[in-house]
Parts: C-alpha cells; structure tokens; sequence
C-alpha cells in the first residue's frame, strides 16, 4: 500500500516575508546599479559639453544615419489632398513681425570671422528656380505632419552664392538659433529654402519669410527665418547638439 507524504501549510505571512525580502534585494541591487551609473556618466569627461559615453552613442547615431544617406535616397512624397499645416513649435530667435521690404539675408564667407560677402533681399530667392514637394515633417517630440512646401533648392543657393566648404551653418538674425549642416545634406534635392507652405505664404511662427526645410533631418534642423547663410570649413555650430543631441540628427 503506497502513502502519500504529508506536507505542511504554507504560511502566507512566511511566503509575504520572503517575497519582500526578494523584492527588496533586487530592487536595491537595481537602484545602486543604477545610482552608480548615473554617476559615472556625471563624472566622465565632458566631450563637447555633455559626457564621453553619451557623445559617443550620438556620433554612433550619426554613423549609422550618414551611411543610410545618399543623394538618392529621397523622402517619400504624398498626395496634396494629405498637406496640413503643421504645428507650431520652437520660438528661439523668431520676430513676430517681418518686413519683407528690408527682409536681408547675409552671405558669410568662409573663415574665422564672420564677415558679410553680401547681403540678398528676398527677391534674390525667389529668382532662383522654383521647387515643390509634399514630404513629412517628422518632429523629434514623436509627431509628424504631411505638409507641401515651396522655395528654393538649397543646392541652387548655393552654386550661386556659395563656396565649395564642406559645411554649411544657418542662423536667425539675432544669432540665437542655429544649425549646422555637412554639404551633402545642403546639396540633397530635397533640402528646400522654402517661403510658401500648403499653398500660401509662411507666417512668422513658421518661419517667414525664409526657412529651411531638410526632410531627411528631424525638425529641429529646419531652421524658421534664416538671416544669416555661413560656408564654413569646419563644423558650424548646432543649438541642439549644444545640448546633447546628435549633430547629424537625420532619420
């Protein structure tokens, strides 16, 4: 005849007390981990204004976005029906009012000081061939708009204006925002001076009366109200890389 053994109850306020024991070493095995990582990235050296580890992923980020790039690879185009206006975002060095009349935009040359080779009105963008697309506008936020645009080729600008550097920096007229762009995303077809959008005129918190459009790039490159086009041998600087993004930040 085969018996069964008998076994004892469970306590449950036993089984409480050793599942919190767990829980607790765990999560404080997790907190110092992560105590201790978040000081060593505080800690680290800084390589052009944030910590060594994090700038290394950002160039990581951008090797493996400069690699997917090539003058071929175009944004994906979309129907007119599908434009809307998309939102307003990013104020930093915007004027809320633009005199289109005295509207300039300086020509830096290359070189340690920004000196002014010349100083274009509007009129001299709009000479330039006329360009449109319809692309998405993608923001770093986690949104993104179908939107037509309408200006000028940046490449057209710049076999005109321009000089053979390897980059290209933009800014507002005061000098407060400004990106930083290598010249074969300057060159790419899709890079647009753009002063209409959906058909009409850009308004001040869009960027009026010229801003740069780069649908390979996330927003925050698309700079609104360019004053100020700069050739540059070295890498401009960039508002946003300043403060730990990624130079390159294409998609």
């Amino acid at each position: 005849m085969s018996t069964t053994p008998v076994t004892s109850p469970v306590d449950p306020e036993q089984q409480l007390r050793q599942m919190t024991r767990r829980s607790f070493a765990t999560g404080g095995i997790a907190a110092l981990v992560g105590t201790t990582g978040l000081w060593w990235l505080k800690s680290a050296k800084l390589d052009d204004g944030i910590s060594w580890p994090l700038r290394k992923v950002l160039q990581f980020n951008e090797r493996v976005s400069q690699a997917y790039f090539g003058p071929d690879r175009l944004a994906p185009t979309f129907d007119i029906s599908r434009a809307r206006e998309p939102r307003v975002n990013g104020q930093i060095g915007l004027k809320k009012s633009v005199d289109l009349a005295r509207w300039r935009i300086d020509v830096l040359s290359p070189g340690e000081k920004l000196v002014v080779e010349r100083s274009l009105p509007m009129g001299a963008i709009h000479d330039l061939p006329r360009f449109e697309m319809v692309t998405e506008f993608k923001c770093v936020e986690g949104w993104s708009q179908v939107v037509q645009w309408a200006g000028a080729r940046l490449s057209d600008f710049i076999e005109k204006y321009g000089h053979e550097t390897p980059f290209i920096g933009l800014t507002t007229p005061d000098r407060k925002y400004y990106v930083g762009l290598d010249r074969a995303s300057a060159m790419h077809s899709q890079s647009l001076l753009a002063y209409e959008m959906n058909g009409e005129p850009l308004t001040p918190g869009h960027g009026a009366p010229l801003r740069l459009v780069c649908p390979l790039k996330y927003g925050v490159k698309s700079i609104k109200q360019i004053g100020a086009i700069q050739f540059a041998n070295h890498r401009p600087a960039d508002y946003w890389a300043e403060r730990g993004y990624d130079w390159y930040l294409g998609h």
